[in-house]
């Protein structure tokens, strides 16, 4: 793999109870790339960001993400990939709804970096550089949505990720405020030069990407550039 690609797969399956939901799909991302994966509901979209991200393991084929083989991985060296490398964003935020919004930002450090000095400082700037440090003190509950995501947005930057995948993340959100979180994932990718992944069935947001990847019943329909 050359020193330019972020991800590649090589003739990827997978299945469930017999169903088969990913076929044969080969795809590469290079650094820096914002790259849309475009298809229906059920059209095995999310199954392959699982798959490229290490959530999942395939039945069959090779992945090759951060310069790493992982498709035979065990769930510790996966989860150390993730820790070091990755960010998830989600479209149901995924926040903790006990924590204030700086402790859910911080919450993925927590168990490596207890007392490290700098965790909360660290936050706090990527929270002041996302625009969403002015609610650091209060629950997810006193959030709105776009505020809910921009805190999960925060949260997936705090490892300094290589690579931020996100799925549907404007799902939940009203028209206005999910453009204002895809202006916010162009920024990371323009100022931080972080390749992003973007599931969805949305099309008009295939005008932003640099390459999108149409999924149809679970096979690589086009691709677009």
């Amino acid at each position: 793999m050359s020193d330019k690609m972020m991800i590649e797969t090589k003739r990827l399956n997978k299945s469930y109870e017999g169903m088969h939901i990913i076929r044969n799909i080969s795809i590469h991302v290079e650094k820096g790339q914002f790259v849309v994966i475009l298809g229906k509901s059920g059209s095995g979209k999310t199954t392959l960001l699982s798959l490229i991200s290490g959530l999942e393991q395939p039945d069959s084929g090779e992945i090759v993400l951060c310069g790493e083989n992982i498709e035979n991985s065990s769930e510790i060296e996966l989860a150390k990939i993730r820790r070091d490398k990755i960010g998830f964003v989600f479209q149901t935020f995924n926040l903790i709804p006990t924590l204030s919004a700086l402790d859910n930002v911080m919450l993925p450090l927590i168990p490596v970096k207890k007392n490290h000095p700098d965790l909360k400082e660290k936050a706090l700037q990527i929270m002041k550089y996302i625009e969403i440090d002015h609610r650091c003190g209060h629950l997810p509950s006193k959030l709105s949505g776009g505020e809910r995501q921009r805190v999960a947005i925060a949260r997936a930057l705090l490892n300094d990720p290589e690579v931020l995948f996100a799925d549907e993340p404007t799902g939940n959100l009203d028209t206005s405020t999910g453009e204002a979180v895809l202006e916010l994932l162009l920024k990371l990718k323009k100022e931080r030069g972080i390749t992003i992944i973007l599931v969805t069935h949305e099309k008009e947001y295939i005008n932003l990407a640099d390459r999108v990847i149409n999924i149809k019943d679970g096979e690589i329909e086009n691709e677009q550039i």
